[in-house]
């Protein structure tokens, strides 16, 4: 599935290939998906960023059409950021704005403040901080987001059983953290992501995604517990979603960032996918306000 208007390409700039599409012309705009999609989940929002941003739309790696490494220290939030920073520079763009739902936030965030001197604006869509999440864990948490525990078991037992029925899994996914029904997705965009997940090597890599926040990620959170993201922030969460219901979703980045606003869009998690046009009003306001201020 291509983004209506984006032109789609292959690069390896960081030493792991990956796949991308972009298309638009202005300031340059990064947007980085979640688990357990690909890039496929911006068609409905990218070509409307693209008429006043340069919209760079990569895979990250472990998922979609990207590269998938076999050691889980691949999959880092620090290795998967520098893919990106390295790509952005080999597209010619010094600096960028930032936008990263699920996983893709959380790369957006270790993007933010591993290269501060990079991003001008950064959108973190309906998590809170890495560290906030496994360090008071929860019991009403933890059976929300079971799966990132299941999926960090050695391999190959969840690939093994994942991949007896990708799509019943995968679904459970969708369908959960905030109540969706899987007609509120687009058919197309469906059809692609379960192109994706049933490949083995896609299914392997998304659980090393989650088993490097327990190996690595948390280590470096921890290490940048004082960090702060020096650029502009917008936080968004679903108003219906675990993590809203979980905590008060701004209050746990106020500490983390210099210049932040808030909105709850309605839905649960998977909003960018099943309220596109609210997601769109965010962020256009955003980036709008943004281009009074970027040099």
């Amino acid at each position: 599935m291509t983004i209506p208007g984006f032109s789609d390409h292959v690069s390896a700039p960081n030493g792991v290939e990956v796949a991308f599409s972009q298309g638009g012309s202005g300031p340059a705009l990064l947007v980085l998906h979640g688990f357990p999609q690909t890039r496929a989940m911006w068609a409905s929002i990218a070509p409307e960023l693209a008429r006043t941003h340069r919209v760079i739309c990569p895979d990250l790696r472990g998922y979609g059409q990207s590269g998938k490494p076999q050691d889980v220290a691949a999959y880092a939030f620090r290795e998967m950021a520098r893919d990106l920073t390295a790509l952005m520079s080999e597209l010619g763009h010094t600096t960028f704005h930032l936008i990263g739902h699920d996983r893709g936030a959380r790369v957006a965030h270790r993007l933010a403040l591993d290269a501060a001197d990079r991003v001008q604006s950064v959108t973190l869509m309906d998590i809170v901080p890495t560290h906030t999440l496994l360090a008071d864990l929860r019991t009403d948490v933890a059976q929300a987001y079971y799966h990132w525990f299941y999926l960090a078991q050695p391999e190959p037992f969840p690939e093994t059983m994942i991949g007896y029925d990708p799509d019943a899994f995968y679904h459970a996914c969708l369908l959960g953290w905030g109540g969706t029904k899987l007609s509120d997705f687009d058919a197309q965009r469906l059809d692609h992501y379960r192109a994706a997940w049933r490949d083995p090597d896609t299914i392997r890599g998304m659980c090393n995604d989650y088993r490097a926040v327990l190996s690595h990620d948390f280590a470096d959170d921890t290490a940048d517990l004082g960090a702060r993201i020096a650029c502009p922030a917008l936080v968004l969460y679903g108003a219906d979603g675990a993590m809203a219901r979980a905590y008060d979703v701004p209050a746990t980045w106020a500490p983390r960032c210099t210049k932040m606003q808030s909105a709850a869009i309605p839905g649960g998690h998977f909003f960018p996918d099943t309220a596109p046009g609210a997601t769109l009003t965010a962020l256009k306001a955003f980036l709008q306000a943004q281009a009074f201020t970027v040099p």
